[in-house]
């Protein structure tokens, strides 16, 4: 597929963008993350709201479990730019308007994102049509995953430098890959420079989620299979701690989404929970 080639980003990367804007309307303060730029580059009409995949009550669960995904990584972002980390690599970026929120934040990092060509051309081209243009510090990396291209080596060619620890991050993408795939992901990942880190989310086998997620799950898995993008993958907490050590990570640790549900929605007057059915994997080199 060449390069130029303008195409819609998929589903899944409009879907969580909505959601994390939904947040900011229909989920009573305080918030825990906050986007509105995600929406105006999804530019999705006046009627996004009335969408089945944005019914406020159905789809709690998962739209909080974005939202704590999202704070979790930032968080880890200002800590390890705050520990003298220079790059921040965000693999199937989709949506993602990290640079654009957080710009004295990204001023202390080369950011990059990766995505598949056409997906990386339309960004490009809205961020430039709703005037935040793309600054020095921003890559936007195109691999074409479907013809099997080398997304290390676009990497570097963007300027990453593999001999410098870097913090990668991949959330809501394991699901769609074999677990082949994702362990030769690991095994490039851990091959990279000491003192970097992962941070990548997975989905939880239907038997570890709890009870009153699991028509929640259902529900999520029946939407993905019928927009062309199922679910293929799930990973109990230990098989991807030892997925992570078998590739060469020192450090591989388990962060549950019940810890982020605990760090940022106790208490809360409106009950928003995040699911159940996502976890971290966070390792280091």
């Amino acid at each position: 597929m060449p390069y130029e080639q303008i195409e819609e980003p998929d589903n899944t990367a409009v879907r969580t963008a909505l959601w994390r804007a939904l947040h900011l309307r229909a989920d009573s303060p305080p918030h825990v993350f906050e986007d509105e730029i995600g929406l105006r580059l999804a530019d999705p009409g006046d009627g996004w709201r009335d969408r089945p995949d944005m019914d406020p009550r159905a789809t709690a669960g998962f739209r909080a479990a974005v939202v704590a995904r999202a704070r979790f990584v930032e968080d880890l972002v200002a800590e390890r730019a705050d520990s003298g980390v220079t790059q921040y690599v965000v693999l199937g970026a989709g949506l993602d308007t990290f640079a654009q929120r957080r710009p004295q934040l990204a001023s202390r990092l080369d950011v990059f994102e990766i995505d598949q060509p056409g997906t990386q051309a339309w960004k490009r081209h809205r961020l430039i049509e709703l005037g935040y243009g793309v600054p020095a510090g921003l890559h936007l990396v195109p691999v074409d995953f479907e013809a099997d291209e080398d997304w290390l080596k676009n990497l570097t060619e963007a300027g990453f430098d593999p001999a410098r620890p870097a913090l990668v991050v991949s959330t809501g993408v394991s699901m769609y890959l074999t677990k082949d795939t994702t362990a030769a992901t690991l095994r490039r990942i851990a091959g990279l420079a000491s003192g970097t880190t992962l941070a990548m989310t997975f989905l939880l086998p239907a038997g570890l989620v709890a009870d009153t997620d699991r028509p929640g799950l259902r529900t999520s898995e029946d939407g993905a299979r019928a927009s062309g993008t199922p679910f293929i993958s799930f990973y109990t907490p230990e098989e991807m701690l030892a997925l992570a050590r078998t590739a060469g990570f020192e450090d591989a640790r388990h962060v549950p989404g019940t810890l982020l549900a605990e760090r940022w929605f106790t208490g809360r007057a409106d009950s928003l929970r995040p699911s159940s059915g996502e976890s971290f994997l966070l390792a280091t080199t």
